[in-house]
């Protein structure tokens, strides 16, 4: 990843594509990882993702984003050991409900969106935020998996960032598809992948 200088200390740059506005309607392929890339999540078992409790936490609160931001639609996803793909469809066809401005109000997500390094989510200015963003949605997800998480592993995180393409076609959605589908049958059982927990 690119890195810059900003009061004499590294920084990461931005993985958003700069020219791209995260709010409009488009179909997303979402990456999250856990920190250090714990296995957190349950373990692979004959190709197939056995989920722990904690992976169960990620699956429920992935399933339920429409339920916070309307807009929303789901596809594909999986919940592997140690990351979360999935496909979110942003689709602003039908006016959403006033969110408030740059502040989401999601009460069963954990109320507004607050600054919060701790819990491994967003540590960008609150005010470069847009409602329904990408970044938002992603920002929440986290958030609250993360809260429930800490109830059954205290030491749970994610990485502080999430990793996203927009797919630009039937081609490409296809292959991403089948990609995720394909993901417990891919895992291999290297020292990079093995259960830590």
């Amino acid at each position: 990843m690119v890195t810059e200088k900003f009061n004499n200390r590294y920084r990461i740059l931005s993985a958003r594509l700069a020219s791209w506005d995260y709010s409009r309607n488009a179909i997303y392929f979402v990456t999250i990882c856990t920190k250090n890339r714990e296995h957190h999540f349950g373990r692979i078992n004959n190709s197939k993702m056995e989920l722990s409790e904690t992976g169960l936490i990620a699956e429920k609160y992935w399933i339920e984003i429409p339920q916070h931001f309307p807009f929303v639609q789901l596809d594909a996803f999986i919940i592997m050991p140690d990351h979360v793909h999935g496909i979110i469809i942003i689709d602003k066809s039908i006016d959403p409900p006033d969110l408030g401005g740059s502040i989401v109000e999601t009460p069963k997500l954990g109320g507004s969106i607050v600054e919060t390094p701790k819990l491994g989510v967003s540590t960008m200015n609150i005010n470069k935020w847009q409602s329904g963003t990408l970044g938002v949605i992603i920002n929440q997800y986290k958030r609250i998996c993360t809260i429930n998480a800490r109830l059954i592993e205290p030491g749970f995180s994610w990485q502080s960032r999430f990793y996203d393409i927009i797919i630009r076609d039937e081609r490409s959605f296809s292959k991403i598809k089948q990609y995720i589908h394909n993901n417990p049958l891919k895992w291999k059982d290297s020292p990079s992948n093995r259960v830590n927990r």
